[in-house]
C-alpha cells in the first residue's frame, strides 16, 4: 500500500520530536555531570541551577534578555539548517557574522543622515550581503574546485577576524579615539537613525528578534514549498540522482552555503545595530563580537533536529542558557573557567547525541512503514461475503472505513 504524504508527515514529526527528546536528554546529562563539578568546588549545584533558570526565564527581563541572546544563534542555526539540506558543512558562522557587521557598519558611517525607515531596511540588507559574499566564496570553491568546505570556512573565519582588527584600528576607527591618542579599536558612535527599535522598554528586546524568527520562517517556506528549495534538498539527498534529473547541482551547492552565509551575516548586522553601544568595536578576537554564536548557533540547529522551525526554541533555550549561566556564576561565587566548561558540556553532549537522534528518527520511520504494512496486509485478507443486495462487502458488518491518510 503506498503510503501517504500525511502518514510520512507524521512519522518525521514524530522522528523530530523525539530527537529534541534526545537532545534534551544530553542537556540534563551534561547539567549532572556539571553538578559534580560544582559539589567538587565546595558549592551548592541546586542553589546554582536555581539561579540559572531564574536569571534566564525568571521574568520579563530575564525573558527579553534570553530572547536577545538566542537572537544570533536562530539566524545562525538556522543558515546551519539551509546548507545542511545540501549536505554541506558551513563552520563559517564566526567569519560570516563579521563580514556581515562589517559591511552595515560601512553602509551606516557612509550614510547616517537618512531616515530610519530606510537606514535600518538598508544596514540590515547589507549585512546578509557582506555574510553572502563569505559564505558565497566557499561554496564556489566547494562546487567548482571540490574544495572541502570545512576547510576553507574555518580558513575564512580567520581571514575576517584579520581584517576586522585591521579596519577598527586604521579607517574605521573612532576619530576622538586618534585625537586623544588611547586609540581603542571600536568605530563611533552609529547614526541613532540605524538603531533598532526596543521592543519592550527598559529591556534588550529589540527589532531583530523579530527579523530572526522571520527569517527562520521563511527558510522553511524557502526549503520545503519552492521549487528551488526542492532542488536543493534533492541535491542533499543524492547528488548524483539529482544530476540525473537534469538538476544544476554545482549551482545548488554554492547557494545552500551563501543563503546560510546570508543569514550569519543578517546576525552580524543585528548585533552592531542592537547592541548598548551602538558602535563596532573589537577585543582583538572574534569571540568579543560575536559571542561565540558562529559556533554555538551549529549547537541550536543540531539540537532543533536541523529544521527551521524547531531551532527557534532551540535557540531560546541555548540563549537562556547562556544568560542563566552567567547569574549562576554571580550567585554561588563559582569560577568563570567552570561556566565556560559547563556550556562546553552541553555542546559536547549535544552533538554527540546527534547519531541517536538520526538512529530514533530511522526507527521511528521503519516501525510507521511495519504498521501500515500489517494493515495493507490484514485488509487484503479479509474475506468478501454478499451483501444484502448481493454486492460484495467485506465480512466486517460495520460501516466501511474511510482513509485515515486522507481525512481532511
Amino acid at each position: 500500500m503506498p503510503v501517504g504524504p500525511r502518514a510520512r508527515s507524521r512519522r518525521a514529526t514524530l522522528g523530530r520530536l523525539g530527537g529534541i527528546v534526545v537532545g534534551g536528554s544530553a542537556v540534563l546529562l551534561a547539567l549532572l555531570i556539571g553538578a559534580a563539578m560544582i559539589i567538587g568546588l565546595g558549592a551548592n549545584p541546586l542553589e546554582g541551577y536555581k539561579e540559572l533558570l531564574v536569571g534566564a526565564f525568571g521574568g520579563t527581563e530575564e525573558l527579553a534578555e534570553s530572547a536577545a541572546k538566542a537572537m544570533p544563534l536562530l539566524l545562525v542555526g538556522t543558515g546551519i539548517c539551509v546548507a545542511f539540506r545540501a549536505k554541506v558543512i558551513n563552520i563559517g558562522g564566526e567569519g560570516q557574522i563579521i563580514a556581515g557587521g562589517l559591511l552595515s557598519t560601512v553602509t551606516a558611517l557612509a550614510v547616517p543622515g537618512l531616515p530610519s525607515i530606510v537606514l535600518i531596511p538598508l544596514v540590515l540588507s547589507m549585512g546578509l550581503v557582506g555574510g553572502a559574499v563569505w559564505g558565497g566564496i566557499p561554496g564556489a570553491l566547494k562546487a567548482y574546485l571540490g574544495v572541502n568546505e570545512i576547510l576553507s570556512t574555518i580558513m575564512l573565519n580567520l581571514v575576517a577576524v584579520q581584517l576586522f582588527n585591521y579596519l577598527l584600528r586604521a579607517p574605521l576607527m573612532d576619530p576622538k579615539q586618534i585625537e586623544l591618542g588611547t586609540r581603542i579599536p571600536q568605530t563611533r558612535r552609529l547614526s541613532e537613525n540605524a538603531d533598532l527599535p526596543v521592543l519592550i522598554s527598559g529591556t534588550r528586546l529589540h527589532l531583530g528578534v523579530v527579523v530572526a524568527l522571520l527569517a527562520a520562517a521563511v527558510a522553511w517556506f524557502f526549503l520545503w514549498r519552492t521549487t528551488t528549495g526542492y532542488r536543493i534538498r534533492a541535491v542533499g539527498a543524492s547528488a548524483p540522482a539529482a544530476r540525473y534529473a537534469g538538476m544544476p547541482v554545482k549551482r545548488m551547492t554554492m547557494m545552500a552555503l551563501t543563503i546560510s552565509g546570508a543569514l550569519c551575516g543578517l546576525a552580524g548586522a543585528a548585533l552592531v545595530f542592537g547592541s548598548e553601544t551602538h558602535r563596532l568595536q573589537t577585543e582583538g578576537f572574534a569571540t568579543g563580537f560575536t559571542g561565540s554564536a558562529g559556533f554555538n548557533g551549529i549547537v541550536a540547529a543540531l539540537f532543533g533536529g536541523l529544521h527551521p522551525l524547531f531551532t527557534i526554541p532551540s535557540s531560546f533555550l541555548f540563549g537562556g542558557l547562556l544568560v542563566g549561566a552567567n547569574a549562576m556564576q554571580r550567585a554561588i561565587q563559582i569560577p568563570v573557567a567552570l561556566v565556560i566548561g559547563l556550556n562546553g558540556l552541553i555542546v559536547v553532549f549535544v552533538v554527540s547525541s546527534n547519531s541517536m537522534r538520526e538512529r530514533f528518527s530511522r526507527t521511528m520511520s521503519i516501525a510507521g512503514e511495519a504498521a501500515e504494512h500489517e494493515v495493507a496486509t490484514a485488509d487484503a485478507v479479509v474475506p468478501s461475503v454478499p451483501g444484502p443486495s448481493g454486492a460484495l462487502t467485506s465480512g466486517d458488518d460495520s460501516p466501511s472505513r474511510a482513509d485515515p491518510e486522507s481525512e481532511p
